[in-house]
Order: structure tokens, then sequence, then C-alpha cells
């Protein structure tokens, strides 16, 4: 059985303990998660993911910026320059 097979036979309540596991960085009996099974584990959660169509705002990792999208304190707006004193109209949203 290959990754790919494996990930899209996985259960969904496997799928919600994997999820809980990073969340909490410790596994359902307590014991704490290694850097390397909270990578494997990630990869697996967002993998799932993505094969299953869950809704972006419902993944692994989702920011909800809310009314802060498009300002200052969005961390994909910018300042255009590094001159003296702060203007807002130096900041310019940055698209990826």
């Amino acid at each position: 059985m290959t990754y790919e097979e494996l990930i899209e036979r996985l259960d969904p309540t496997v799928y919600q303990n994997l999820r809980r596991s990073i969340e909490l960085g410790k596994w359902p009996d307590g014991r704490k998660l290694t850097p390397e099974q909270r990578e494997i584990c990630l990869g697996a959660v967002i993998y799932y993911e993505n094969l299953h169509g869950i809704p972006e705002t419902e993944r692994v990792g989702y920011l909800d910026r809310g009314s802060k999208a498009g300002t200052a304190c969005d961390p994909s707006v910018k300042q255009a320059s590094d001159s003296g004193d702060v203007d807002p109209s130096q900041f310019v949203e940055v698209k990826s």
C-alpha cells in the first residue's frame, strides 16, 4: 500500500485524532509527540484535507485575518520603504 492509498482510506476518526494530536502536541494516551512524529502527522493531515476537499476555513493552520486583512497588522503587508517615520500610506498589500 502506498502513502497515497493509505491517506485515501484513512478513517475520519483517525484524521480527527491526528489533527487533535498536532494541536495538543501529544497522543490521545498522553505521550508527547516528537518533532518527527508531528511533522509526519501534519503532512498526513494536510494531504488528507486536500484529497477530501475540506474547506479552507476548516483546515489545519488556517488563520482568519478578519478585519485585519490588508492592514499593517496583516503579515502579507510589507512596508514600502524603510525611511524614518511610519506613514500608513507606506504599506502595500502583497498577494502570493
